[in-house]
């Protein structure tokens, strides 16, 4: 029956058809509003479900010196992945997390699945775009998830500590920080973490590939890199795991900082889940896609290894230090 349970949150809810259906919202939304904020029409928020219809549509040519094998099984690599992160996150008031295993640590290490994917799929495909676009999203990788894992260490070292009653510890189940935050308020209020909700706020744009981090895929000078070869059901597969991590790590942004419930009714907690992840997707993705323009890969390399990098460590000090 657990197993029963653990397979429909991971393919229906909050996994599954549900995260695609809400990250293919924030998609569509995203592109509408920042088209918005540079005075155009833009497309309609269902612009992404008609991508997708398209793809699917259309034929699958594999290039004849690719690697079949791993050409092939990089969308499904990262799209498998995806879906079994999205049900680890917890919708407060509505969900709990896969099995209440909804670790730090799990999530840290699943959430690399897409850029690991993509890699494989472009160091598969012959192709010499795709060759730079491994290496670029290799070297984006490693810059961006060196301050990922600080932000998650001083989350989980603050309540560890909290619930240790100040002596030192580090509480790892997401499901025990959202129940902490509940009862003691929001880390996104607190002071101390307030420099490792900025992290957050600057490792997003670099985890989902958005200007002015989009280099492994930048069209004007390699092409979409990884992606060059693909197209069809494959491409809509990348696209897919594209929208699902879309909803994972907005989800995962508000259940690490601003987790509180409003009322009782599951429906009103999970709107005011999704609104809050709405705002969070505004703030760090949106905004930034339309103000700014692309990074070259050493200046975002630079960055990310200093600013978001220094923030996080920032808050570490300061829990140490209380």
């Amino acid at each position: 029956m657990d197993t029963l349970l653990a397979i429909l949150n991971m393919c229906i809810f909050p996994g599954g058809a549900f995260a695609l259906l809400i990250g293919f919202f924030y998609k569509g939304l995203d592109r509408r509003v920042e088209a918005r904020l540079q005075r155009r029409v833009g497309p309609p928020l269902i612009q992404p479900w008609l991508d997708m219809a398209k793809l699917l549509t259309k034929e699958t040519l594999i290039p004849n010196t690719a690697c079949k094998p791993a050409f092939l099984l990089a969308p499904v690599f990262g799209f498998t992945g995806m879906a079994v992160c999205a049900a680890f996150i917890p919708i407060p008031g509505v969900f709990k997390g896969l099995y209440n295993m909804g670790d730090l640590l799990v999530i840290f290490y699943l959430l690399p699945i897409p850029a690991m994917a993509l890699m494989l799929g472009g160091s598969a495909s012959s192709s010499p775009f795709g060759a730079m676009g491994f290496s670029r999203e290799m070297s984006m990788m490693m810059a961006y998830e060196t301050p990922l894992l600080l932000v998650l260490l001083s989350v989980a070292m603050l309540v560890g500590k909290s619930m240790a009653g100040g002596e030192w510890g580090a509480e790892f189940s997401l499901l025990k920080i959202v129940a902490w935050q509940q009862q003691n308020g929001s880390l996104g209020l607190n002071p101390v973490m307030i420099p490792a909700m900025i992290a957050y706020l600057i490792f997003l744009p670099g985890t989902m590939g958005v200007a002015p981090f989009d280099i492994p895929e930048a069209e004007t000078e390699i092409l979409e890199g990884p992606l060059l070869e693909y197209g069809g059901p494959l491409l809509a597969l990348f696209q897919v795991t594209s929208s699902l991590k879309t909803f994972v790590v907005l989800g995962l942004g508000v259940a690490m900082f601003f987790p509180g419930t409003i009322c009782d009714w599951w429906w009103v907690n999970l709107l005011w889940f999704l609104f809050k992840c709405v705002v969070l997707m505004l703030l760090s993705l949106t905004l930034v896609k339309a103000a700014t323009g692309r990074y070259r890969i050493g200046q975002a390399f630079r960055f990310y290894v200093t600013v978001p990098t220094a923030l996080a460590l920032c808050s570490l000090v300061l829990i140490w230090a209380l």
